[in-house]
């Protein structure tokens, strides 16, 4: 056991006291009234008990209210923990479930404190431990922390890997524990409650979490292999034979009449439905995946080696995996927060490959992938993929143009991929010409490509109530200099005339337009009372995106006349904006993160728009297959992925206005985090190692072939769009 310091050990019959003379923290198991521990909403119950390890421990019930606690408090003063790194405190749960704890440690100076939340396994008692500084999983390079509790020198530790707040650790007036809104009595058990140096908790809950093969190596599961011989029969596995016969050669079907055969995949409608259309003709309803790629096993391992076991050396054969990147930016809201973000990387995906195959591993993979992709009903390569996958001609598949330079831009407020490109700025206009012209090189005239998207999940808006109108508010926010602002004063002039025409219908201050150039200007919130503002705000935010989305739609038509704009995969978006995309774009496509896709786009607006709809991006994930997240959407176990695909993908078919869904991702994200965010979740066909998740591609594979048989039938047909 590592040394404990302030901790009471003086708990009843136990013998001699391990504590510090003091200050003393209260004892939870002392079996008598503590004038130091006050119970809110919360009983004691019973007598002290001796858990199966021999230790004194006390019954607390968590009766239901809003916030029942147990507070405890020094007897006079404060508790000085200078020095000290981490909070002990013995714990059981006494429930058949889970039962979420929530750990505050107030300090006496302004409000200051540390906040931890753990979820308290039913079973055996442990040690919770709580760090005293701010910490998360995100300062360890990933998203999300390992399972706890793990076994820490043969007991149980459970560790609260996210901790928020700061405190003086001088200054430390109570430590709160409270089960948050219980609708139920919850029964926990209580020990000792102490503090201790140093973080080794911390480092051991990471330290050689990560097997050569890139597993989690403190779990087990169907896929998980300890051998090259094991991973090489398991991902050489024939895949079952693909779909049979009765459609055309980019996946359409033959039986759908009334479809015009133009040589070019395009948009078409008929009977009231909205068909995605081959160039032979066929009806496609596309099932795509995204980032089919053999470079996503990349996770930096440079500051954290000890977090690897049995790294290759970065010689010889295995030199051609490690590399050197650096992700860290500051405009961008998801690698906030993300340490070991730079430096040396590994790829245990591809590392895998070559294990598999040897030096042919990368031709390997590709016609493996292909063969399954085809297998399991998928007829689209999505966004983010290895080229060499659509030049095999055996799939359509997507592009995407990656609009970059040195152009102005707008902060919306959510910012989550960065701020929003100026599309006023002629900078921008130049960017995106170029852009266009590199992404169709060598395919404007291949058939077998869908068509392009443009950027991804931009910030349309922002967040919170008013999040609406965050690209308004930020645009008016930027210096003089922004071109989007410049664009939005002179609308406002040209509108109003005079500024106090203006502050009139806004219900605000300003006697010059100067007053608006001003950087970091506060512009009005809209609401009832000056309906204006709201007026206004939404004209922009469609001048706004029509510039965008014209901008790009005659890139696209300048340099390749016969391909789809597939739009521009919206995360966040505004009525505006999608109304200005379903004007310039062919295809409408969302992102989605929803148990149904209707559940993440306004399906009667984009029947009144009259335009098809792609769902670029969705997954279920779970977190019992290594990696320690569950993706955006998380069902309860690897059982529960197939029947979530399926209705989803069901939902999608059914849908009129729906024209396809692709899949994210291929693989599953590295257990230590990915390069770009330290994304590590669950959410692949197919693990770290290339072995497919057998069940889970067994039930998408029904799905795709029922979607692609439900598509409706025969009927007049009507005039094709692109």
């Amino acid at each position: 056991m590592k040394p404990v310091v302030l901790i009471l050990l003086c708990l009843i019959g136990l013998g001699a006291c391990h504590a510090s003379p003091s200050p003393e923290l209260p004892d939870l198991a002392g079996g008598h009234a503590d004038r130091r521990v006050s119970l809110e909403q919360v009983q004691r119950v019973g007598a002290v008990e001796r858990a199966s390890d021999g230790v004194a421990q006390q019954r607390y019930a968590f009766q239901p209210a809003p916030r029942p606690q147990i507070v405890l408090a020094p007897a006079t003063g404060i508790w000085n923990w200078s020095g000290q790194g981490a909070l002990h405190l013995r714990v059981q749960n006494a429930m058949p479930w889970a039962v979420t704890l929530r750990i505050e440690i107030d300090g006496m100076a302004g409000g200051q404190h540390l906040l931890a939340t753990v979820g308290v396994p039913a079973g055996p008692a442990q040690t919770v431990v709580v760090p005293l500084q701010a910490t998360s999983p995100r300062q360890q390079g990933m998203q999300v922390g390992p399972p706890m509790p793990f076994d820490e020198d043969g007991r149980p530790t459970l560790l609260a890997t996210t901790v928020e707040g700061q405190l003086d650790l001088h200054q430390v007036s109570a430590i709160r524990l409270e089960v948050p809104a219980p609708q139920t009595a919850q029964t926990l058990l209580f020990g000792a409650v102490g503090t201790a140096p140093g973080t080794a908790t911390l480092h051991d809950a990471y330290a050689g979490i990560v097997d050569r093969y890139g597993q989690f190596t403190r779990a087990s599961w169907p896929e998980k292999i300890a051998t090259d011989a094991a991973l090489q029969a398991a991902v050489k596995t024939a895949p079952v034979a693909p779909p049979g016969s009765g459609l055309d050669a980019y996946g359409g079907r033959l039986d759908v009449h009334g479809l015009d055969k133009t040589g070019w995949f395009h948009t078409q409608q008929r009977d009231g439905r909205w068909q995605l259309v081959t160039p032979a003709g066929g009806a496609f309803f596309s099932l795509g995946v995204n980032a089919v790629a053999p470079d996503g096993g990349r996770s930096y391992v440079e500051g954290r080696a000890f977090m690897f076991r049995d790294l290759p050396a970065d010689s010889g054969a295995w030199a051609g995996f490690y590399g050197n990147g650096d992700s860290r930016r500051i405009d961008q809201g998801a690698s906030a927060g993300i340490g070991d973000n730079h430096g040396r990387w590994f790829d245990f995906y591809a590392a895998n490959l070559y294990r598999i195959d040897g030096g042919g591993w990368l031709a390997a993979w590709r016609s493996r992938s292909l063969d399954r992709l085809q297998a399991w009903g998928f007829n689209t390569i999505g966004n983010w993929s290895d080229p060499a996958l659509g030049q095999a001609h055996r799939l359509p598949y997507t592009r995407s143009i990656n609009i970059a330079g040195d152009y102005a831009n707008v902060a919306s407020g959510y910012d989550y991929w960065g701020r929003m490109p100026d599309p006023f700025d002629p900078r921008f206009v130049q960017a995106t010409d170029a852009a266009v012209a590199k992404a169709s090189v060598g395919v404007r005239d291949d058939p077998y490509l869908l068509g392009y998207f443009a950027d991804n999940e931009l910030a349309w808006a922002g967040t919170g109530p008013q999040g609406r109108w965050g690209l308004a508010l930020g645009t008016l926010a930027g210096e003089a200099s922004s071109p989007a602002k410049q664009a939005l004063i002179a609308m406002l002039r040209k509108q109003y005339v005079s500024p106090e025409t203006l502050a009139s219908a806004w219900g605000i201050a300003l006697t010059s337009w100067d007053e608006l150039e001003t950087t970091g200007y506060r512009a009005p919130q809209p609401g009832e009372a000056h309906p204006a503002i709201a007026r206004d705000y939404s004209a922009w935010l469609r001048r706004y995106a029509d510039t965008y989305f014209h901008t790009v739609a005659a890139a696209i038509h300048r340099h390749d006349p016969h391909h789809l704009f597939l739009g521009g995969r919206f995360a966040v978006n505004t009525p505006e904006a999608v109304a200005a995309c379903a004007q310039y774009c062919d295809v409408v496509s969302f992102n989605i993160y929803a148990d149904l896709p209707q559940h993440g786009f306004d399906a009667a607006a984009m029947r009144k728009l009259d335009k098809p709809v792609l769902i670029s991006e969705f997954h279920f994930g779970s977190a019992d297959r290594g990696p320690f997240g569950s993706g955006v959407v998380s069902v309860a176990s690897e059982a529960q992925r197939g029947p979530a695909y399926a209705r989803f993908v069901a939902a999608a078919a059914g849908d009129p206005q729906v024209v396809g869904v692709h899949w994210f991702q291929y693989a599953d994200q590295p257990v230590s985090g990915r390069l770009l965010d330290g994304e590590n979740s669950h959410v692949g066909l197919v693990g770290i190692t290339d072995i497919p998740f057998g069940g889970f591609v067994e039930a998408v594979r029904a799905a795709n072939l029922q979607a692609v048989q439900g598509m409706q039938g025969a009927g007049t047909g009507g005039s094709p769009r692109r």
